[in-house]
């Protein structure tokens, strides 16, 4: 009798979890990828640990502070979620977290280096891929960060902006005169006081 008075209990444990873990359409989600990261996968977890579970504003201003490497790679492929995101604009940006990041191995390239006594060492240089998921939170608060994008504008220095830039006048065209034929010059040298010389001598 024992027995059957607990089985409808689980029963109802399984009916709650089940109206409680409702799946959420791929269609409101954002997945995003990021395959062959020249990085140990070890390393990445550091970070996509750290951002699990957060807003998207507060992940992005986790990661602009993290010292590690893999923050940029990271951040980069939050900002093209987002992006994708607003895209399509079946998300509310405001109310987007991160539901889950996955790193997973890549292949791994080998090397070697040289050891003692004619052996060799393995160098493992081992690749990441990254899988990153938005959804909508409907329990979001407000946002305690607020990420400002300045837009890039050229600087000038004080002597830049002092110095006045001289005004170009048209160059004025000189009429040049008609260069004559070769021919022309040679026909047209003045004899010098010294010339016909040997006219001279004849007469003589």
């Amino acid at each position: 009798m024992s027995n059957q008075a607990k089985q409808p209990r689980k029963n109802l444990n399984r009916e709650k979890r089940a109206v409680s873990e409702s799946p959420i359409s791929a269609e409101e989600k954002q997945i995003v990828k990021l395959n062959y990261l020249r990085m140990a996968p070890r390393k990445v977890r550091l970070v996509a640990s750290l951002i699990n579970g957060m807003s998207v504003n507060e992940a992005e201003a986790q990661l602009l502070f993290v010292t590690k490497r893999a923050a940029k790679p990271i951040l980069k492929l939050l900002r093209s979620a987002v992006a994708a995101a607003k895209a399509k604009g079946k998300l509310n940006m405001e109310m987007l977290k991160i539901e889950s990041i996955r790193v997973d191995g890549g292949p791994m390239l080998k090397r070697f280096m040289a050891r003692a006594q004619g052996s060799m060492a393995e160098i493992q240089k081992k690749m990441s891929h990254i899988t990153l998921i938005l959804a909508e939170d409907t329990k979001a608060k407000n946002s305690r960060y607020k990420i400002l994008v300045h837009k890039k504008t050229k600087h000038l220095t004080h002597e830049e902006g002092t110095k006045k830039k001289p005004k170009i006048q048209p160059e004025k065209i000189s009429k040049r005169p008609k260069n004559p034929g070769f021919f022309k010059k040679v026909f047209q040298r003045n004899a010098g006081p010294t010339g016909g010389g040997a006219g001279n001598k004849g007469g003589e």
